[in-house]
């Protein structure tokens, strides 16, 4: 869509300026920027904000709400906060649980249950899920026929078992006799457009039940920060200057880790030790370039990309996820392209999930020819480009308004191709002096240094899982703790590797860090990795635990994780005594008192 100048009450400058600046503009920048102007029409009227019909008391006449959320990295905590706020607008007497601090045997007392649930690894729930998760799947679960509830699912389609917890939650409770409310709604990575809408169903179920009528929605515009209390966000994030960007792998390195300095001046974010930064990152313009011609489109051809008017050159470059395959895509293709070998494939999902490994979107578009495409048809088959999320290496305390970040650039060659990832190698390679980087803070209060200054800390993290343990360190340092701690980390060659070295080594001879591990995998014949270490070290790692000492793990979800956790109860067996199921209760212990954390991807 572009202003015509001679039908608006601009002049033909400006008009022709916002359109050029409208065609660049990404969804979240293009929301930002409607919020900024109903914000500073608001101010110049000297409109103040209405109450919410509803808001205020609750209503004894509504039903009773219980928000329960399951969230390894923080998005199902906000969206659980966001739907009791919305709630209890509306009068509703709506709690906001975390699943560590909720009872199971408590459900026979609920009336009215909203279940949040994120999925990790291969379809298991997030650590503060686990309680209520075997307990509801175990024999001692009781009957729900009393119970009515909503299941919200979120999870990653480029992964085999999509949305796997929320769909186990809904159909344990279904199991049980429980009635579901409104039908469960799996929301892919970029959730929050399905989430708005099962909270609109949800609320609207619970107000009928009562006897209420529909809740009133609200436009996106009236949900936009304000010009003058503008407030950054997942929706409308921060446009962030780039300080500083440095190599940390030494020269021959068989790896490319980056620390990258960003500006957070007159933002306003805040963050913790533990958080992580969202950004909203670009797709290489030379795969651009080499899917628009492999369909033999025009880069300037029109196209929608959900609520922006843009040309497709623009909608592939800002607004579409290229470098990853996920089931949604290859359907649609297989449908488009008539391939009856794709469609074989969709059969079969370990066979699905082996092919779409490494692969992108021009893959598909060379494998699975069509006879013909349009622009538009090619951007509403594509998935819309997510944000990543990267463990934040600075402290603010010590830092203030920057954030760093420790990147590893992802490279493979695959089918004869150079591939890389979408995030890292634009932060890598196509970063310059006058690129701004829209960013938000993702909280994750499940990864959180202890409140007493003088506990142990434990801190595991091979590669990039250091991040956030640079940050702890920053961060103890500025408070002056007294607390032991103890980093094992773990990488391929201590010469070349051994990230942020000189720093850990500076703590080390400080007096912050009283102890280092490492694990250099490929400096002798056989690899040896930081879950060996701790197996090396079981005793001390045992006397550490048992005066108090907070545990905590960063790093590959898929592989280190598990080998770590397996350590862990070989130490807990070994040192005590206990069985494999005791050493299981035990570390289970430690999580629901936050001392064993996990920032795990």
């Amino acid at each position: 869509m572009n202003i015509d100048p001679s039908n608006s009450p601009l002049s033909a400058d400006q008009a022709n300026g916002l359109n050029r600046l409208i065609e660049t503009l990404a969804p979240h920048q293009f929301d930002w920027l409607a919020g900024f102007i109903a914000g500073h029409q608001a101010a110049t009227a000297g409109a103040q904000p209405s109450a919410s019909p509803g808001a205020g008391e609750a209503d004894a006449s509504l039903p009773s709400l219980t928000v329960l959320y399951g969230s390894q990295t923080g998005n199902g905590e906000g969206l659980a906060e966001t739907l009791g706020e919305k709630a209890n607008a509306l009068g509703i007497n709506a709690r906001v649980l975390d699943m560590a601090d909720f009872k199971p045997r408590q459900l026979k007392s609920e009336s009215f249950v909203a279940v949040i649930a994120s999925t990790h690894g291969e379809g298991d729930p997030p650590d503060n899920a686990l309680d209520l998760y075997e307990f509801i799947h175990g024999r001692k679960a009781p009957s729900l026929k009393h119970l009515k509830y909503a299941v919200l699912s979120l999870g990653d389609t480029s992964y085999e078992h999509f949305c796997q917890t929320g769909k186990d939650f809904d159909a344990a409770f279904a199991r049980l006799g429980a009635t579901a409310v409104v039908d469960r709604a799996d929301c892919d990575v970029d959730y929050d457009d399905d989430a708005d809408a099962w909270f609109t169903a949800l609320l609207e179920q619970l107000q009928n039940e009562a006897g209420a009528s529909g809740i009133p929605t609200a436009s996106r515009v009236e949900n936009a920060p304000a010009a003058e209390t503008a407030t950054y966000s997942r929706r409308y994030p921060f446009m962030a200057e780039v300080l500083d960007s440095q190599g940390l792998n030494g020269r021959g390195s068989s790896k490319e880790t980056r620390h990258i300095e960003l500006a957070l001046e007159d933002s306003g974010l805040a963050y913790q030790p533990g958080d992580s930064l969202g950004i909203y990152p670009q797709n290489d313009p030379a795969l651009v370039a080499a899917i628009i011609e492999a369909l033999a489109l025009n880069p300037d051809a029109p196209v929608t990309a959900g609520d922006v008017d843009t040309t497709l050159a623009v909608a592939l470059k800002h607004h579409r996820e290229l470098t990853l395959l996920t089931r949604p895509v290859v359907e649609k293709w297989a449908a488009l392209s008539g391939d009856e070998t794709l469609a074989e494939r969709l059969g079969d999902n370990k066979a699905l999930t082996e092919w779409l490994y490494g692969r992108d979107v021009l893959d598909l578009i060379q494998g699975s020819p069509v006879d013909s495409v349009d622009a538009q048809t090619l951007v509403d088959t594509l998935r819309k480009l997510p944000p990543r999320l990267y463990s934040i290496a600075s402290s603010q305390s010590a830092v203030d308004d920057e954030v760093h970040l420790t990147v590893a650039a992802v490279r493979y060659e695959n089918e004869g191709r150079d591939r890389g990832g979408v995030a890292s190698t634009w932060l890598a390679d196509r970063l310059n002096d006058d690129t701004a980087v829209p960013v938000y803070i993702e909280a994750n209060k499940h990864f959180r240094l202890p409140e007493d200054d003088a506990a142990p800390v434990i801190m595991i993290g091979p590669g990039t899982g250091i991040a956030p343990f640079r940050a702890f360190m920053q961060e103890r340092e500025e408070r002056e703790a007294e607390g032991n701690n103890w980093l094992l980390f773990g990488d391929r060659h201590f010469h070349t590797d051994f990230l942020y070295q000189s720093e850990w080594l500076a703590w080390r001879r400080q007096g912050l860090v009283d102890r280092i591990d490492v694990a250099f995998s490929r400096d002798q014949g056989e690899k040896v990795y930081v879950q060996q270490r701790l197996r090396e070290n079981a005793d001390d790692v045992w006397r550490w635990l048992e005066r108090g000492a907070y545990l905590y793990v960063c790093g590959d979800a898929e592989r280190m994780a598990p080998d770590v956790h397996q350590a862990l109860l070989d130490v807990v067996m070994q040192e005590s005594g206990k069985n494999l199921e005791d050493a299981t209760d035990y570390l289970r212990e430690l999580t629901r008192q936050k001392r064993y954390q996990r920032d795990i991807y």
